[in-house]
């Protein structure tokens, strides 16, 4: 029997402890806050999108980088074993738009209970309110040395850009209290959330045993628009609109159809948090213009034909009131000032090419913006332990033996819809079977 330290409480902190657990070993979770699964309890507005019932081909493309890496760990442990998992532990699951994974509670607490009552079965030691300051680690010995390689890693390299020369011996806690170990697994999450504990300790345990880290930088996470008049749609949400993202050079740098939403301070919802993972950290140094097409089921020319019948039925009204069916309230006065026609002219006084430019305006409205929000506002993190120095096959180090990482600790972010917290379950379950 081994003993292992899981550092977090989160889902793959927890799915790593339980299965180090019933793999025969001595379990102790350590985690920050007062209870575990803190960040887990706001997914999903509260719901807690467990994972994606699509097959995994399909997870693996929602994936933003270095899916490869995820190969094992999703081979190991599928969307489907996630769901037995709580089904079996009569937590029960149901199936939503877009394959979305949900407890049939809309509860994420039922979610937060039952990983609780699993590692309380196999006799995991939580300690609740406790911070690890640091990992204690030596230079590996000659004998560590010569058992360094696993003969079951599927994963070999010829050449190792760096070696394999400490190992893992416990952890320190804040008040400076030691706990021992024969092997620590990191699932300590990212910068996200960073009020529910996601503080970037793990980054900090890495790179002192001699990890590199990724750059990190928030991802699913709303955007800043420099123009005033966006602060006045707050709460306005459009549906089945498309948006282009150009860079000042005007190179098209993503493009989607689907839901936005408008808020106090820019834009946010389903396409704009994808729109902020697809974009490479670096193109946010400058400012970036954001268009929307507001009826992209219609080109020009079917659009001012509509605009046309429009205006031919409130014949003699004025601009401003005459497009109730063509824009929701809130945005007609906004789409009216950005037009080059006068919100009271009659519009059998607007010229064709009046009209027209109104027509580019509505495939094309266009917004400045200025920055990502922060990491207190961003669902997940860009960046983390680079996955190189990670066996894929096990989670453990190239660099330390006997330090495993698992979860947003580690260079892994994919989309919205469930799975991310898949790469959680996966990567927390080999890590703690490797244990």
């Amino acid at each position: 029997m081994s003993k292992v330290v899981v550092i977090g409480g989160g889902p793959a902190g927890c799915f790593a402890a339980y299965y180090a657990a019933q793999n025969g070993n001595d379990v102790i979770l350590i985690e920050k806050n007062e209870k575990l699964g803190k960040k887990l309890y706001i997914t999903g507005k509260g719901r807690c999108n467990v994972t994606n019932a699509s097959d995994m081909d399909e997870i693996l493309s929602n994936v933003m980088g270095n899916n490869k890496f995820l190969y094992s760990a999703f081979n190991d442990f599928s969307n489907k074993d996630v769901m037995e998992f709580f089904e079996n532990r009569k937590t029960h699951l149901k199936i939503e738009r877009g394959n979305r994974v949900f407890p049939k509670s809309d509860h994420s607490s039922d979610i937060i209970s039952c990983l609780k009552r699993a590692l309380d079965d196999e006799g995991v030691e939580i300690m609740f309110n406790s911070n690890v300051k640091e990992l204690i680690y030596d230079p590996l010995t000659v004998e560590e040395k010569a058992e360094k390689i696993d003969p079951n890693s599927k994963y070999k390299k010829k050449k190792e850009k760096k070696k394999l020369d400490k190992i893992v011996k416990g952890v320190v806690l804040s008040d400076g209290s030691k706990i021992l170990a024969d092997k620590v697994v990191v699932a300590t999450g990212g910068f996200s959330y960073q009020t529910t504990g996601s503080t970037g300790d793990g980054y900090k345990f890495a790179e002192n045993v001699g990890h590199k880290i990724i750059e990190v930088s928030p991802a699913l996470v709303p955007f800043n628009i420099k123009e005033e008049w966006v602060k006045s749609l707050q709460g306005l949400s459009l549906k089945n609109v498309s948006l282009r993202i150009m860079s000042p050079k005007n190179k098209k740098l993503y493009e989607d159809f689907g839901e936005m939403l408008f808020t106090h301070f820019g834009v946010s919802g389903p396409m704009i948090l994808s729109a902020s993972s697809n974009i490479k950290p670096r193109e946010f140094e400058n400012e970036l213009h954001l268009f929307i097409d507001l009826k992209p089921a219609l080109d020009e020319a079917t659009l001012d034909k509509r605009i046309l019948r429009e205006f031919e039925s409130g014949i003699n009204k004025q601009f401003k009131n005459v497009l109730g069916h063509l824009f929701p309230t809130k945005l007609i006065p906004i789409i009216v000032n950005l037009s080059t026609i006068d919100a009271d002219k009659q519009v059998n006084d607007i010229s064709r090419v009046e009209r027209l430019d109104f027509v580019k305006l509505i495939k094309n409205l266009p917004m400045t913006i200025v920055s990502k929000r922060s990491f207190n506002e961003a669902i997940i993190t860009k960046g983390g332990v680079t996955v190189k120095e990670v066996d894929p096959s096990t989670m453990g180090s190239k660099v330390c033996k006997n330090l495993f990482f698992c979860g947003e600790v580690l260079d892994l972010d994919a989309l919205t819809g469930g799975y991310n917290l898949q790469i959680a379950w996966s990567t927390g379950h080999l890590a703690g079977i490797s244990c």
